[in-house]
């Protein structure tokens, strides 16, 4: 696999239905599988969660690890996979038209109390740009719960050449 130097990224994540909106810049390294496959990683910078005090009133704010995103690109598919913030994992399928998986695992404090579920999602819409090296990545997507609409969303991702 032929490795390219990092690369600046944006990643962002919207709802068209909720007041839902991420965005992370950072950089990335690229992987080129072959001529249209390739293989992004990132690092998420650290976030500050304010969690309450359970001995005051006071709220504290903790440091949680980087995560870790990777992200296995194509013009026909996508799989994302987050780790390594101890609280919580994913991994997501999408194809275009096609219903995909989405795959969460939260982990407790407690040793083997770790839980799982799944959700579906079904891919509206998967645009992927690329010269030699990816471009863009934008992915217009439903998630699903059995038949309840958990609503809809646009992952985008911009490299920064």
């Amino acid at each position: 696999m032929l490795t390219h130097p990092r690369k600046p990224v944006c990643l962002s994540l919207m709802s068209f239905d909720m007041p839902l909106w991420s965005v992370t810049e950072t950089s990335a390294a690229v992987y080129q599988k072959d001529a249209e496959q390739f293989h992004i990683l990132l690092t998420e910078p650290s976030l500050h969660h304010h969690i309450p005090s359970r001995s005051s009133a006071t709220v504290a704010a903790t440091q949680r690890s980087p995560r870790l995103i990777w992200l296995e690109v194509s013009p026909y598919r996508v799989i994302m996979t987050m780790q390594g913030d101890g609280d919580s994992s994913y991994r997501h399928f999408w194809e275009e038209g096609v219903y995909g998986l989405s795959r969460y695992w939260l982990q407790n404090f407690q040793p083997h109390h770790g839980r799982q579920f799944r959700l579906r999602n079904f891919t509206r819409r998967l645009e992927f740009t690329q010269d030699t090296l990816p471009k863009s990545l934008r992915i217009e997507y439903e998630l699903w719960a059995n038949r309840l609409h958990l609503g809809r969303y646009v992952l985008s991702l911009d490299v920064h050449l």
